[in-house]
């Protein structure tokens, strides 16, 4: 018995020196000779870590951003413009596609949370965190890494690797933790100065000349594309580029077809002994469309609820408008009841995303679609 205990420890600490050993590629070690990461840690293939192009900080992130008033805004954005909305303790900020397109990383704060907002042209994927790691403040840069398209980020502090999909770090001395993910929506300029006219829009004044406003992915979302530097396969219970919102409760995935919810506008659903409402409005226009994103096409915008008020199910229709059944109160984009007997109520947000099926699918293959 004691051999046989002998060589099992011995087999699991020759193979955990194996796995944890710095087995890159003499390309990505070409790449990232400057860097100070811990490359004998890692949970990944090296040789799912691809250049993107540009170098790390290639694409510039954003360290000390400025915002204008939603007046003032109106000045560089059209009313269907997409940004992403964040609102923590009452305080509110929106950062346009239009921006974050040529930056991809903001490093920021919003009521005394230090945030980081990101965005992945590759995979449309917009997710926010925190930068607080086991109490420290952190800030984030991109590393000219894609793995699975999608955005590979890397933290100053201790140059580990993160993916942004599932906001864990992949390589390095931070191996295996979580960055908090924070609630956020992509909503159009116009819904936030009618519904949110406090909310800080993160100014085109950001120490870089960019061609803000311009997309430098051209017909990246026509449904026919492929992705960029994806390896695997994809998944072909919907197309590759087809948008869908989605929500992971339990550790269970599941995944809306954006062309569903532009038919339907309001679902009512129910997964993991949650009841859930989504609304769609078509009123927000791609950022990977056109050159200019304000000529682009609208591919509209959804939300995610609990349809719940005090403990009671609420269902929604749509009619000009998303209604709940029982009071025909009025609610808007962001899940307030704006008029009726429950205005002022708020609904509670369920995070959620908005992305490119292949994106999602690739990083959750069991995900339920909903018909």
């Amino acid at each position: 018995m004691k051999i046989l205990i002998f060589f099992s420890l011995l087999f699991t600490s020759l193979f955990a020196l194996n796995t944890n050993s710095d087995d890159r590629s003499y390309a990505l070690k070409s790449l990232t000779s400057s860097w100070n990461t811990n490359w004998n840690k890692h949970s990944i293939d090296y040789n799912e870590l691809l250049s993107g192009g540009p170098k790390r900080d290639g694409i510039p992130p954003i360290d000390n951003p400025k915002f204008v008033s939603t007046s003032k805004a109106k000045s560089f954005l059209k009313d269907d413009e997409p940004l992403i909305f964040v609102s923590i303790n009452n305080e509110k900020k929106a950062y346009p596609l239009s921006i974050l397109i040529w930056h991809e990383i903001v490093n920021d704060s919003l009521g005394n949370e230090k945030i980081l907002v990101t965005f992945c042209p590759l995979c449309n994927a917009s997710i926010v965190f925190s930068r607080m790691i086991d109490g420290i403040e952190h800030d984030f840069g991109t590393s000219g890494l894609l793995r699975k398209s999608d955005l590979v980020m890397y933290d100053r502090q201790s140059e580990s690797l993160w993916q942004q999909f599932t906001a864990e770090a992949i390589v390095g001395d931070y191996l295996g933790k979580e960055l908090k993910t924070i609630s956020s929506s992509i909503v159009s300029f116009k819904d936030i100065y009618m519904h949110h006219k406090n909310t800080k829009i993160l100014s085109q004044d950001t120490g870089f000349t960019r061609s803000y406003g311009k997309n430098p992915y051209i017909g990246y979302d026509n449904i026919s594309s492929s992705p960029f530097l994806l390896q695997e396969s994809i998944d072909d219970r919907m197309l590759p580029m087809r948008r869908v919102a989605t929500v992971s409760i339990n550790k269970k995935d599941k995944a809306y077809s954006y062309k569903i919810l532009k038919n339907k506008k309001v679902i009512n659903d129910s997964f993991e002994n949650k009841d859930l409402v989504l609304f769609y409005k078509n009123n927000v226009l791609s950022a990977l469309d056109k050159s200019e994103i304000r000529t682009s096409k609208k591919v509209g915008s959804a939300s995610i609820f609990e349809a719940k008020v005090n403990g009671e199910k609420l269902e929604f229709y749509y009619e000009k408008g998303f209604y709940d059944k029982k009071t025909k109160s009025l609610w808007n984009i962001f899940g307030l009841a704006i008029d009726g007997k429950l205005k002022g109520t708020q609904l509670k947000k369920i995070t959620f995303g908005s992305h490119f099926w292949f994106a999602w699918v690739v990083f959750k293959p069991n995900t339920v679609i909903y018909k």
